[in-house]
């Protein structure tokens, strides 16, 4: 592996694309900390280190890191992430976007467009939900914005801070478009893959702070079992063995050529969802405990359902975590169908005059292809979900204190490790095809 990497740096083109990812993320972990106006620094210190609410854990974990920091980055790219997640789900519902979708690149193209036009509204919503949960629910009475409010003298104040929000937003964005484009890799993943790793060593000082060296070595060997079975599961595929009929083409004169009659085969994943299914999930789950906690001051009944909500959406309670594991099976089929709807793989076989043996093209091949998608998505649920209660489990073996706040036991999160795992391999897929073409041993035997 290191030969490999030395031999990646020795050409040209290669080591340019490399030293651009390297400072293009370089770049984005200095904007993290360009702060915004009006940041109370200490309510927000004591805000993520005094047991910080799993929403908070989710949002800065989405922001790469910058939401501890309050800075312009401090959105992160969620709301590009939330954009694409809606446009994936509208593409097979609306019959413009599905025409779209069906002319190739140029549609694609139009469709990442509508994608950037609706994150600039998400961040500013976002920018404003965010700010306005840190300055009332989780401040603890102290507020993180010394003037926050969209009346008399905070007005300006306000706006400031939604724009500089929204706009370290898109400028996030536009890192990730341009990794994608110049460098190695899912721009928008190895942002979100930078935050996590910046955020190991904190999480590894935590621990030696405590002096509790062998949660250190047992969380340590848990991760490296998790990162096998994430890359285990992820490479595991379903071969469909496809055949390609004989064509005869015309040439000139009475010359005819044959073409076809070749096999393939479509590989299909046991993991195809990717972490998706997770973040349906938590942003679903978060959303009555978030509601409840406004009205848990409330008197009378309505206060006291707020309070049960709470305690039971509360990620201490075992039905949180049986709550989640159910969710992400349930969007993990739910998403594994969009995607292979908006496939078409039926549709694309037969148009390129291909088919499994022993089935018709047509229907017949559709109901094929959707049961082997249900029989091994079903593998491919219960390994997210899993991996989503695992915080939870190694909780109940290690004893209490190991999730709090929603925080995970492992050193990076779960579904961190998902990102990790996944924007790994596919930079060792993407330097391994740069190599074979210059003949150089690679990553992947």
């Amino acid at each position: 592996m290191l030969t490999a990497v030395r031999s990646a740096f020795t050409l040209p083109d290669l080591r340019t694309k490399l030293l651009i990812t390297i400072g293009i993320l370089v770049i984005y972990r200095l904007c993290a900390h360009i702060p915004l106006p009006g940041v109370n620094a200490a309510a927000l210190d004591q805000l993520f280190t005094q047991d910080p609410n799993i929403l908070l854990n989710m949002l800065n974990f989405f922001s790469g890191g910058a939401l501890a920091q309050m800075g312009v980055m401090a959105l992160g790219v969620y709301p590009y992430i939330t954009s694409s997640i809606i446009m994936q789900l509208l593409v097979p519902m609306v019959p413009q976007l599905q025409e779209l979708s069906r002319e190739g690149e140029r549609g694609r193209a139009q469709i990442n467009k509508f994608t950037y036009y609706l994150t600039i509204p998400l961040a500013i919503v976002y920018a404003v939900g965010q700010a306005t949960l840190l300055n009332s629910s989780f401040g603890g009475g102290v507020p993180i914005f010394t003037n926050w409010g969209f009346s008399g003298s905070s007005l300006l104040s306000s706006l400031t801070i939604v724009v500089g929000m929204a706009a370290g937003t898109m400028f996030a964005v536009w890192l990730g478009q341009l990794l994608t484009q110049q460098g190695i890799g899912n721009g928008v993943s190895l942002i979100i893959f930078a935050g996590i790793v910046a955020s190991l060593p904190q999480q590894v000082r935590q621990i030696v702070v405590s002096g509790r060296w062998d949660l250190l070595v047992i969380f340590t060997i848990i991760t490296i079992l998790t990162i096998a079975l994430i890359v285990w599961v992820n490479e595991g595929q379903r071969r469909i063995p496809v055949q390609y009929g004989r064509r005869v083409r015309a040439m000139r004169g009475n010359r005819q050529m044959v073409v076809g009659g070749q096999s393939s085969y479509i590989p299909m994943k046991i993991n195809s969802t990717g972490m998706i299914p997770l973040i349906f999930a938590q942003s679903l789950l978060i959303f009555p405990s978030t509601l409840a906690s406004f009205m848990t001051t409330s008197s009378g009944w309505l206060g006291q359902a707020a309070a049960v909500v709470a305690n039971i959406m509360s990620p201490s309670n075992w039905a949180y975590w049986l709550a989640y594991f159910l969710l992400v099976v349930a969007f993990t089929y739910f998403y594994a169908d969009v995607m292979f709807r908006q496939q078409d793989l039926p549709n694309t076989l037969r148009q390129q005059g291909g088919f499994i043996s022993g089935l018709r093209p047509g229907p017949r091949t559709a109901e094929y292809l959707q049961g082997v998608l249900s029989r091994i998505t079903f593998f491919g649920a219960v390994f997210l979900g899993f991996i989503a209660i695992l915080p939870y489990l190694v909780g109940l073996v290690f004893g209490g204190g190991a999730v709090s706040g929603g925080q995970s036991t492992l050193l990076i999160s779960s579904a961190g490790l998902l990102i990790v795992v996944g924007v790994v391999l596919d930079m060792m897929r993407q330097i391994e095809s740069q190599l074979m073409m210059r003949n150089y041993e690679g990553f992947i035997r």
